[in-house]
């Protein structure tokens, strides 16, 4: 009984193997191609700083009463904190969508507990909260946890007119 036991094992063994490897021989690279995949895909969205968000999106400083977007491109900016749940689910999806819309809309991300005075300026209360800012025009924002899809009509509504 033993025998028979230590047979099938050595054959499962040997058939798992050999499902394992390609036609030369060497192990197949399949998760690795598909994880490759999925970190082009992904981009990451860049932590602001009050002193960086004056560059790259609004100097408040200067302009206290208009919104005088500094920013070449649209962006989403993500007020977020690090011990937030919805906060962290929302960040794989704005990674991705960072990803698709590269080159045509600019991710940022602000840590309010690390940023207060922004997340003040802009009356963050609940978290995650989404900025969008068009190119021209009024930035709006939303509040909750979205997913793909909804993340993704929110932008096309507020940012790709």
């Amino acid at each position: 009984m033993k025998r028979k036991l230590v047979l099938a094992a050595s054959i499962a063994i040997i058939g798992l193997s050999a499902c394992s490897q390609n036609k030369s021989g060497k192990p197949a690279e399949v998760k690795q191609q598909y994880t490759n995949h999925q970190k082009e895909k992904k981009m990451k969205v860049e932590e602001l700083t009050a002193e960086a968000f004056k560059h790259k999106v609004m100097d408040y400083e200067k302009h206290p009463n208009d919104w005088v977007f500094a920013g070449e491109r649209p962006a989403v900016i993500d007020f977020y904190a690090t011990w937030c749940g919805p906060c962290k689910a929302t960040a794989p999806v704005l990674e991705e969508l960072a990803g698709t819309y590269s080159g045509k809309i600019d991710f940022y991300k602000v840590d309010v507990d690390q940023q207060q005075e922004l997340a003040a300026l802009f009356g963050i209360r609940s978290i995650p909260s989404l900025l969008f800012v068009p190119k021209e025009g009024k930035p709006t924002m939303q509040t909750g946890a979205m997913n793909h899809q909804q993340l993704e009509d929110a932008i096309k509504k507020a940012l790709l007119k």
